[in-house]
């Protein structure tokens, strides 16, 4: 099973990663063929659904990136993680939520339910 802090990272990476083929092995790598996201704004369903959903964010947000601020926190096959997005100066956080996911036996992510927080 892989770490799942390096499970976390690659999450965060593929929603950093701008090249379609790279931002793909990413999501291969993390995610199960059928596996599923969702958050108040976004859903993404497969590997060729999330990275779909990925991509559609990247178009709305040019040049925003997002990192890890919290966790990831884990146990039984579950995992919670805290994220920012930051804009194109990377300056201040324009989004942050906490998402939740669910692990498969291989250790990759099955299901994540994300919750957007108020940004201070």
């Amino acid at each position: 099973m892989p770490d799942v802090q390096d499970l976390v990272d690659s999450y965060i990476a593929s929603w950093n990663e701008t090249d379609p083929d790279r931002r793909r092995e990413i999501i291969s790598a993390t995610w199960t063929e059928d596996a599923s996201y969702l958050d108040p704004v976004l859903s993404g369903d497969g590997q060729d659904g999330i990275d779909a959903m990925i991509a559609a964010a990247q178009e709305q947000f040019p040049g925003h990136r997002f990192e890890l601020s919290f966790g990831p926190d884990i146990h039984h096959e579950r995992v919670r993680f805290a994220w920012k997005m930051y804009g194109g100066d990377g300056s201040r956080p324009v989004a942050a939520g906490v998402d939740f996911g669910t692990l498969a036996e291989d250790g990759r992510l099955r299901s994540v339910t994300g919750f957007l927080e108020q940004v201070s």
